[in-house]
Order: structure tokens, then C-alpha cells, then sequence
């Protein structure tokens, strides 16, 4: 039996460096790029145990239920760790976080999440990165969902550590993923007793024994298929353009919360447009609603539309359009509030599906929601 995914012949080093190569491009970085074995989890839990330790003073920035996992995570490294937490509908600003650096001068590193896809906000990461950098501490950034989807530019923005998966807006596999290194924080992380070394976890590993090496050696057997995708989805990004690409998905961000408002019944979760995430939208459902029952019964009509329910206590308030990657279409946004409506109409709630219809076309036909243009900063 022959299959497409079995039998293939091993991944050199070549290849597995052309596609850290082409990651990088993408990211518009200098910086080494470690393409890392796993889930983003993997380099996001790696990247905070190597460059923090008990002498770090954090500034963790909580704007969803991601930056309340790297807090715990540097409370476990030892560092101290002063949080910002901002309201979940809204976004942190760069004078939030210049405001907190001058409260606590001694700070010499900041983790914060680009885009929040469980919660739909977005945060100015160039604004704060000129913060982080004017200040001197080491920026690390969680760009998992937002790339593809918006502006990422570790080099620009003075990102220290920028993690990225291919799951969502990319459109690719979730088994791999990768993390952009500025020479500062491998100085970081070497000077660190307490960074994972000969471990999964190790960044370090892959300095000393990959990137020092030239590159011609690999620490393990990669993951052949994993590595594969991921380049598959760099090609089709670069076919397509990344400015297309982030263009298309600010315009289902536009388009889906345009959608909303006309449809009725359900509003905007993140009140201010600047705030909310291209790559998803969140949606507040009323007071007697359930948003996990009211997702079951829209789903029941078309089980492949990207609707969940919100995650923990949000599960019952908050409802997710996962609008990314090859979602992020005309049909999809369309698709997703039909269905929503026609279960809200179900619930004797009024809806107005031609309302939205025609909401979602013109928004889509329109410009660049503010803050989403495929030229902007990233806002």
C-alpha cells in the first residue's frame, strides 16, 4: 500500500533551513528563526523559562487567558512579576504600559499577547514596543494568531522574542511552530543558570548545537509531514501576498462585525473597531441567551462553519467567528451569521439575515476596517 504521507525520504538540514529561511522573510526579520518541534506552546513556555529567572522583574500584560498563562509561567521561573490586566473587550495602550514601567523602573522584561483570539482584542504592539524599548527591557510577544492576519514585524517593533504558529490566520499545520531570537535575548538566555539546556524545551539547545553550527545538523529527527505543511502554507501565503493575505483578513473582520450590528440580537464583544482582532470576532449574545446552546443550534445546519462558544466562564456570553485563514471569505462570514440568526430567530429574537446580508457586502466591498490595513502598524 502506497499512501501520499508515507515513505517519504528524510528531511535534510537543507530543507528544514530553507523553510526557517522563508518563515523569517515572512516576518520581515534578521533575527535567528528556530522552527521548534511542537505546538506553540512548545517555544512560548521555552522561550519564557530561558531568557527569565528569579532575578527577572516582569511586566506581564493580561488582555485574555494567555497572559494569565505566561504569568504563571514566570512566577514559576522565579521572577517577579507585576501584571496589567485590562478589561477583555478592550486592548492595552502603550501609555498603560509606560505608565507601569515607570511604577516599577527595576522591570527588565515584558510578555505580551499580540492578538487574543479566545477573547477577539488586538493590541498596538508598535506604540508598545517603542515603550519596551526606550525602557531597555526584553520584549517577548505571543504572535500566534496574529500573523497572517496582520502586521508582524519582530525588527520593527523591537520584539526580543516573537512567537508564531501556522495554525490559524496562516492557514497551516498546528505540529510545528517557531520564534524569532534577537541577539540580546540569546545573550539573555546563556547568562541564565536556570534556561532549560538538553531538554525539549531548550532554545539554547538549538543556538549552540543548530544555529552555531551553521546549520547542517539537525538535534532530532524532524517532523517530516509537520515541516512539509508549514512550508506548503508559506507557499501559498507567498503566492497570494502577504498583503492580500492580511487585506482579506481585515476585511472578515470588517464585514462580520458590519454583519452583526444590522443583524441584531448579538453585539460586537470588543467595543472599539481599533481593538478588535482581524483574525477573529467575538460576539456578546443577551443576558438570556446561552452562547454554547445558541453555537449548537447554528451549527446543527452546517456543522463546518467556524462558530465556538467562548472558553471557561465565557462559554455562556461569548460567541467566537474564527474567520481566518482560507475562512476568512465572504462566504464564511455570510454562512456564520445566517446560521446565527436563524437560531436566534428560532429563540423569538428578532434578526435580520437580509439586513446582515447586505451589511457584510458592503463592508467587505469597502475599505480596511481602521487599525487592520495590511500597511498598518499593527494597531
Amino acid at each position: 500500500m502506497t499512501h501520499p504521507f508515507l515513505d517519504l525520504p528524510p528531511l535534510s538540514a537543507g530543507r528544514f533551513a530553507a523553510i526557517e529561511d522563508r518563515v523569517a522573510r515572512l516576518l520581515g526579520t534578521g533575527q535567528d528563526v528556530v522552527i521548534m518541534q511542537g505546538e506553540a506552546l512548545l517555544p512560548l513556555e521555552g522561550a519564557i523559562r530561558a531568557a527569565a529567572g528569579p532575578g527577572t522583574v516582569a511586566l506581564n500584560v493580561i488582555t485574555g487567558p494567555y497572559g494569565q498563562t505566561f504569568g504563571d509561567w514566570l512566577r514559576d521561573c522565579g521572577a517577579t512579576v507585576h501584571d496589567l490586566v485590562v478589561p477583555f473587550h478592550t486592548a492595552v495602550s502603550a501609555e498603560q504600559v509606560r505608565a507601569a514601567l515607570a511604577e516599577h523602573p527595576e522591570i527588565d522584561f515584558v510578555s505580551l499577547v499580540h492578538a487574543e483570539a479566545a477573547t477577539g482584542n488586538t493590541n498596538p504592539v508598535a506604540e508598545i514596543g517603542e515603550v519596551v524599548r526606550a525602557h531597555g527591557a526584553l520584549f517577548y510577544l505571543d504572535a500566534v494568531a496574529s500573523v497572517g492576519a496582520e502586521p508582524v514585524l519582530p525588527d520593527a517593533w523591537g520584539v526580543d522574542l516573537c512567537v508564531i504558529g501556522a495554525q490559524k490566520a496562516m492557514g497551516g499545520p498546528a505540529g510545528v511552530s517557531a520564534v524569532s531570537v534577537s541577539e540580546r535575548a540569546w545573550a539573555r538566555m546563556a547568562a541564565n543558570p536556570n534556561a532549560p539546556r538538553r531538554s525539549y524545551l531548550s532554545l539554547l539547545d538549538w543556538k549552540e548545537r543548530w544555529v552555531d553550527g551553521g546549520r547542517k545538523a539537525l538535534l532530532h529527527a524532524p517532523a517530516q509531514l509537520e515541516m512539509l505543511a508549514l512550508e506548503a502554507c508559506v507557499e501559498r501565503i507567498e503566492a497570494e501576498g502577504l498583503e492580500t493575505v492580511t487585506a482579506r483578513h481585515a476585511s472578515a473582520a470588517a464585514a462580520t462585525r458590519a454583519g452583526v450590528l444590522a443583524l441584531g440580537g448579538l453585539e460586537p464583544y470588543v467595543h472599539a473597531e481599533r481593538d478588535a482582532a482581524p483574525v477573529a470576532t467575538t460576539l456578546r449574545t443577551p443576558p438570556d441567551v446561552d452562547a454554547s446552546e445558541l453555537v449548537a443550534r447554528a451549527l446543527e445546519s452546517d456543522p463546518s462553519l467556524p462558530l465556538a462558544a467562548g472558553g471557561g466562564a465565557l462559554a455562556k456570553e461569548m460567541i467566537r467567528v474564527n474567520h481566518y485563514g482560507p475562512g476568512a471569505t465572504p462566504g464564511t462570514v455570510q454562512g456564520s451569521l445566517a446560521a446565527l440568526g436563524a437560531a436566534l430567530a428560532e429563540k423569538g429574537l428578532k434578526a435580520d439575515l437580509e439586513a446582515a446580508r447586505r451589511a457584510v457586502e458592503d463592508a467587505w466591498d469597502g475599505p480596511a476596517a481602521p487599525g487592520h490595513s495590511a500597511a498598518g502598524t499593527g494597531a
